[in-house]
């Protein structure tokens, strides 16, 4: 018998899309196979977020430790990157998508944070739904970040409210559901801050093989969890 759920949509789901490397592997292909295939997989989520009632979709990109891999991967990803902002960017009006960057710009390559700037002020007057993309992101950093601005502005003391207002996308809502893919199960300084209350759902599918069906397997657990948020 199904249990009856509890809580609605959530409103913010996050992502840290796990895997395209073992889906490469598994297939005796080069690693960019496994991002290309991964990319299809964004295109899938986005639709399926949007089709279920998800007004933000926070997706891990690119973390401040992938910059350890091979430098020809880096390169091939900030290439695929570029060709994903394009089309989202001429896409983004007909699906009222709006995109965000949460992140360290720098050392981003100067070409994408040009396309970033371009892609986050040409959507920003769609509200229908939030795609906010971490790229060049770490929790720590971010909360470091936060914490420097505030020392700017000779705060003598500071509150979480501050904290929270001086992240890099403090008008978003913290996301109810976390979901990880692969069958990994942690964080990996992925929204600390952010994720205090959030539900989490770990698929044991690899990211490239991510589709509509288990988003909604997701959407399902969280329905039915109990939120306590520390009471009874």
């Amino acid at each position: 018998m199904s249990q009856t759920p509890v809580n609605p949509v959530p409103q913010h789901v996050a992502i840290i899309m796990d895997g395209n490397g073992r889906w490469a592997q598994e297939r005796r292909l080069p690693r960019l196979a496994g991002h290309n295939a991964g990319a299809k997989a964004v295109e899938r989520t986005l639709k399926a977020a949007q089709k279920a009632g998800v007004k933000v979709l926070t997706l891990y990109a690119f973390s401040t430790e992938n910059w350890t891999r091979p430098q020809e991967e880096i390169a091939g990803l900030f290439k695929l990157l570029a060709q994903t902002l394009s089309r989202y960017t001429q896409q983004a009006d007909k699906y009222g998508v709006r995109l965000l960057v949460s992140g360290e710009r720098e050392p981003l390559p100067p070409a994408i944070l040009n396309q970033i700037d371009h892609a986050v002020s040409s959507t920003a007057h769609n509200t229908r739904f939030t795609l906010n993309l971490a790229l060049n992101y770490g929790a720590r950093q971010e909360i470091v970040h936060a914490v420097n601005a505030l020392l700017r502005e000779d705060k003598k003391e500071i509150t979480v409210q501050d904290i929270s207002q001086h992240l890099y996308q403090p008008d978003l809502p913290d996301p109810e559901l976390i979901i990880r893919t692969s069958g990994e199960e942690r964080l990996s300084n992925f929204l600390l801050w952010q994720a205090a209350y959030s539900e989490f759902y770990f698929s044991p599918v690899l990211w490239p093989d991510f589709d509509e069906a288990e988003f909604e397997r997701a959407l399902a657990a969280y329905r039915v969890r109990r939120r306590r948020f520390g009471g009874v």
